[in-house]
């Protein structure tokens, strides 16, 4: 459940970003970006998750979306003007969204069998070549295409390509430390649904804050750079204070590292997002949303796949003290994983000022 709320909070965060940023001032633009309302209507915590799962079991909480969806969808047509989309020459790109979006799904699902198959079985090795077919003729469609979806030199603009390396590495960290200590918390330590959920609470309450107040502070004054740079090394600093959990654990013995990696998680996608849109050309904010929501989603099944891989190739022994060896292994890999986001957030170059420059909250 945790690591579908932080999916829900940070996969919406693009979309409303690309919209506010069209229609209002630079300034209202930021302002809305880094409050706390926009975090809530960009999927967050709007409802107790845990007593829903609890009471109606867990599959309701795939329900939630759909009243605020509808919601949504009557505001925007009273409150946003109507404008005209970019269209080239009046040419809809549909060979290429319709490979794409399925080469990305045959990519998902292999990541996802995997996590439980093994990344050598059958079942992930079939859809995994599928995948690369379907993607190969999305690069041959688009490099012929008349009105690409996505033109072929747009990931050499600006800190593009280096924004959504980097959100596919953290969005692997966070979901496979998510996935991990919610069975670490109720597998092994005995706690319930609520109380795991619960336990959670101190970073749901570091992400509001903190990414809702402080994220933007901290690039007005430091710059992008150096807040993705802290907020990787954080994570990875976070998730090796996990290295030690135990079957004789407690709650207190992860909590530090809980906090320190909601902390980079924090300040570091908020960040990423803007990094994602630096340099690219009027009328690409879409493409520029898109592809990060893209690349933070295929980095939830590719950490949880390559983690419990590793937790499983590790396990000396189907018991409890067998199976946090494995989850140990595994969370030193997502260690590394926030050392290589330190080496790849070295790479950003400071976006121009009309991108870096944020006022703080009022």
């Amino acid at each position: 459940m945790d690591s579908r709320r932080v999916r829900n909070h940070y996969g919406r965060v693009p979309t409303t970003q690309r919209t506010s940023r069209r229609y209002l001032r630079s300034e209202e633009t930021v302002h809305l970006r880094n409050s706390p309302l926009h975090n809530r209507l960009s999927g967050g915590r709007l409802c107790p998750v845990a007593p829903v799962a609890r009471n109606l079991c867990w599959r309701s909480v795939m329900f939630i979306n759909v009243p605020i969806g509808i919601v949504a969808a009557i505001m925007s047509q009273k409150f946003l003007p109507h404008a005209a989309g970019r269209l080239v020459n009046g040419h809809l790109d549909l060979p290429g969204a319709l490979t794409v979006t399925g080469g990305l799904l045959l990519l998902v699902y292999a990541l996802t069998v995997a996590a439980t198959d093994g990344i050598s079985s059958l079942s992930t090795m079939l859809p995994l070549a599928l995948s690369v077919l379907v993607l190969g003729a999305f690069v041959v469609i688009e490099s012929r295409s008349k009105a690409p979806l996505m033109p072929l030199g747009y990931l050499r603009r600006g800190t593009v390509l280096t924004a959504n390396v980097l959100s596919l590495i953290l969005g692997a960290t966070v979901a496979g430390l998510s996935f991990i200590l919610t069975i670490y918390l109720q597998q092994i330590l005995g706690y319930s649904a609520s109380e795991a959920g619960a336990g959670f609470l101190p970073g749901a309450i570091i992400f509001f804050v903190v990414g809702g107040w402080g994220a933007s502070r901290l690039v007005n004054r430091y710059g992008i750079r150096r807040v993705l740079v802290a907020s990787a090394a954080l994570i990875a600093t976070g998730s090796a204070m996990l290295i030690g959990i135990s079957p004789q654990g407690d709650y207190l013995g992860i909590l530090p590292g809980m906090i320190l990696w909601a902390l980079g998680a924090s300040i570091g996608f908020p960040a990423i997002n803007v990094a994602a849109i630096a340099g690219t050309k009027h009328g690409e904010e879409g493409l520029a949303s898109g592809l990060i929501t893209t690349s933070t989603r295929l980095g939830f099944p590719l950490g949880l796949a390559v983690l419990l891989t590793i937790a499983a190739a590790t396990d000396p022994a189907p018991d409890a003290a067998g199976v946090v060896t494995g989850f140990r292994y595994a969370i030193a890999a997502a260690a590394l994983l926030g050392v290589l986001g330190v080496l790849v957030a070295l790479r950003i170059k400071e976006p121009p000022k009309s991108y870096g420059k944020f006022p703080g909250p009022q």
